[in-house]
This record gives C-alpha cells, structure tokens and sequence, in this order.
C-alpha cells in the first residue's frame, strides 16, 4: 500500500458512505474484514466479515452506523502514515442539524491493514466531537 493507493481507498470510503451503494461498499473490504466502530469495541460489537459491514451500513436504523439521511453530511480524510500495509488517516465527519441533534462536526482518526488486493481488513475508528458543538 502508498499513500495515493490509501488516499484513493478513503476517497472511495467517502463515496460509498455519500451514496450507500451496495457493491461500492463490498469493493473497500476484504471478504474476512474486521470493522470497529469504536476502538474499545469487542466482541459482538466487532463486525465480522464484508457482510456483516455492508449490513451495518446499509441498515436504516439500530445499527451502530445508523444510516444517515443523504445530503446531511460530509467529510475529508487523508493519509498521515503509510507502513506496508497498515495505514493510518485523520479527517472530519461534518453533519448538518436534523430534528433531534445540532449541527456537529467529528474529528476522526482510522487505523487500517490492506490486503494485496488493497482491500481493507482491520479497520478501527476513533472519533471525537469538536469543541463547542453539543451533540
């Protein structure tokens, strides 16, 4: 993995995350990946295999993804460490106010491992809110 081939997959993460396109989404994963909405999740609240990803992101409601309403949010990412196949981003997730929370905006960091095929296998997000926004 190099830093255009990683800048290239989080550009397509945002896509698949902006449209919820089935396929876009089965594209960044490895068939046997690992997601972590949270770095402190374990257990059954690691999600286990592409499947059970683009289940988690294309559910309406109730997952920990929580699919949001289109043309509400965006975001940048961008590689700030590339070591073989391990790949480590920092970004923002931007979202506008809605009936039941404020306009927010996340800082985000991902810590990836890729596949040869350049497929992502491990992933953990870690998020904060921002000062001053009070969701």
């Amino acid at each position: 993995m190099d830093r255009s081939a990683a800048q290239a997959w989080l550009d397509a993460y945002i896509a698949a995350w902006k449209t919820y396109d089935q396929t876009s989404i089965e594209a960044l994963f490895a068939v046997d990946a690992t997601y972590r909405y949270h770095p402190y999740d374990a257990g059954e609240d690691v999600l286990n295999g592409r499947d059970a990803i683009v289940s988690s992101w294309l559910e309406p409601d109730g997952s920990a993804s929580s699919r949001d309403a289109e043309g509400t949010y965006d975001a940048r990412y961008e590689v700030f460490a590339v070591d073989g196949d391990r790949v480590v981003a920092v970004g923002w997730s931007h979202y506008d106010a809605d009936a039941t929370q404020p306009e927010r905006t996340y800082h985000n960091v991902f810590l990836m491992e890729f596949d040869e095929d350049a497929r992502c296998r491990e992933f953990t997000e870690f998020f904060m809110l921002e000062p001053g926004d009070d969701a």
